[in-house]
């Protein structure tokens, strides 16, 4: 057994990816101050071929050297878009008849091994604040929160962690 090379993984250009059919998520960044976890964000969203990732109230924009430096170029790929909050952005994917979930340790949280995604329907997940997390005003305006399951003593993962977990669990379930 050896490791592969990067020409042996038939990975897709920049250009094939932007052309390609993404799965039916969208990535929400609810100010986000970290620009390597904004970096790392996009990395994901190019792995699982995300649709875009709106990055809401003070969520840096590409480009941006700290960005691409965990990004490693998936910034020139991944659509993306700014939006002044993050309530705003759940109202506007909820129009266009997203299903918005925000990733969060609430009341009446779903725990995320108990989450469906609905069949035939796109979805969007919102990631909060590295201290804050989601604001309670994107809570509000979205469908439920899931959570992801801990068994140690601290309360939270690191925020793009948690995307990983989400949209592997997402695509999994709904994809594969």
């Amino acid at each position: 057994m050896r490791k592969l090379r990067v020409d042996e993984m038939d990975r897709l250009s920049v250009e094939q990816f932007r052309e390609a059919d993404k799965f039916p998520l969208v990535i929400v960044l609810d100010n986000i101050r970290s620009l390597n976890n904004i970096g790392s964000f996009f990395r994901t969203a190019d792995a699982f071929r995300a649709e875009k990732i709106v990055l809401c109230g003070y969520t840096q924009a590409p480009p941006h050297r700290e960005i691409t430096r965990s990004a490693l170029g998936a910034e020139m790929a991944v659509a993306w878009e700014k939006s002044p909050g993050a309530r705003e952005a759940v109202e506007s994917l909820k129009s266009q008849g997203y299903k918005v979930w925000c990733v969060e340790q609430a009341e009446g949280s779903v725990l995320l091994q108990h989450f469906e995604p609905e069949p035939g329907v796109a979805h969007a997940f919102v990631f909060g604040n590295e201290v804050e997390g989601v604001s309670n005003e994107a809570i509000a305006a979205s469908d439920g929160c899931l959570e992801i399951p801990q068994f140690g003593t601290k309360h939270s993962f690191n925020v793009s962690v948690s995307a990983g977990i989400v949209l592997w669990d997402y695509i999994r379930k709904k994809i594969i």
